[in-house]
């Protein structure tokens, strides 16, 4: 399987605006990590930008697990990008 990194961006007012997708957004970061396609992910000290990585078959099983997450469907992540990454260290 590849490695890949998510970029994205937050909504403005994220703190307010992702408490309703909260509780959903975690479980559904629980399930990812335990089915094992995800390996980290996190915001930016500041709430700007949120990083992830990803182990998948394609890019495309990315997309489908960035688009399904709750925070995207509800515009809490406004913009985001993959890229396969080849892990040195």
């Amino acid at each position: 399987m590849a490695k890949y990194v998510m970029w994205g961006s937050y909504c403005d007012n994220v703190l307010e605006q992702r408490a309703p997708y909260r509780e959903a957004h975690l479980q559904g970061l629980q399930a990812q990590k335990e089915s094992g396609i995800l390996v980290a992910l996190g915001p930016t000290a500041d709430v700007t930008k949120v990083f992830g990585i990803y182990e998948a078959d394609s890019e495309e099983a990315v997309r489908q697990v960035v688009e399904g997450d709750p925070y995207w469907q509800n515009g809490i992540w406004t913009e985001y990008e993959v890229y396969e990454w080849n892990q040195v260290f």
